[in-house]
């Protein structure tokens, strides 16, 4: 009986013990860039996410992270542009609604830095990913809310996920370029 007087106890500290933050949106961005006809870059947004990240340590060796993204909220300022990458040329939307992220690990490499490894999922295309990131920190807003900053980016190659649309140029290379960098600008409120 004492021993699982003691478990629940320790079950109990443990749950309390852990940070939960959940994304605020009105201060985070996801952000995308694309090198468009060799010369120049696109750069795209999505509108719609969430997201939710927790720890137990104060060295954020325990930490998890999990982001979902509305592909149908992708904007790139043009319209035409943007329901072509909703269609089966690109993300396919109706198929495959979600971008999602789910970590793996949080390894400290630097003061503010960390390499932070997941599992991102696009279209029906699953592969570890590396996020360089920094935390900014906490501070607590002028309503008494801990909130806490993260900025992370990656690149990825679209032709890994399906994302495989293209046209040659008549002098060579491609109208869209292969890599697209990610950025993620976070502000999380602690829960």
């Amino acid at each position: 009986m004492l021993n699982k007087l003691f478990l629940a106890a320790l079950v109990t500290l443990t749950l309390s013990a852990q940070t939960k933050w959940e994304i605020d949106k009105g201060h985070s961005n996801v952000l995308f860039t694309v090198t468009h006809l060799i010369v120049s870059e696109v750069v795209g947004n999505f509108k719609e996410f969430a997201g939710t990240f927790n720890y137990t340590k104060a060295d954020f060796s325990d930490a998890t992270a999990e982001f979902s993204i509305d592909v149908h909220s992708i904007n790139t300022d043009i319209e035409k542009r943007d329901a072509h990458l909703k269609s089966d040329d690109f993300f396919n939307a109706e198929k495959f609604p979600k971008i999602v992220f789910k970590s793996k690990s949080f390894k400290k490499t630097g003061d503010k830095s960390y390499k932070i490894t997941g599992d991102l999922t696009i279209r029906d295309v699953t592969k570890s990913v590396d996020f360089d990131a920094t935390f900014g920190g906490e501070v607590k807003d002028p309503w008494g809310n801990t909130k806490s900053g993260w900025k992370a980016a990656t690149t990825i190659n679209r032709l890994d996920y399906k994302l495989k649309w293209n046209s040659l140029l008549e002098a060579g290379g491609a109208v869209v370029g292969p890599e697209v960098q990610i950025t993620f600008n976070g502000e999380f409120l602690k829960k």
